[in-house]
């Protein structure tokens, strides 16, 4: 009866599952932010030799 309980509860498979996407969601912005800060820096670079 007991094991029957265990095999039935899924609480930890679901936490498991939030915990994938959350690193999902890590990478993905991580990576993001990175592309966005290089472009950001070509940006600056740009203006400031347009100002000089």
């Amino acid at each position: 009866m007991r094991t029957n309980r265990l095999i039935a509860d899924q609480r930890g498979a679901t936490a498991i599952e939030y915990g994938l996407i959350a690193a999902l969601i890590a990478v993905a912005s991580l990576i993001a932010f990175q592309m966005l800060g290089l472009s950001l820096a070509n940006i600056f670079n740009t203006i400031d030799a347009a100002l000089n």
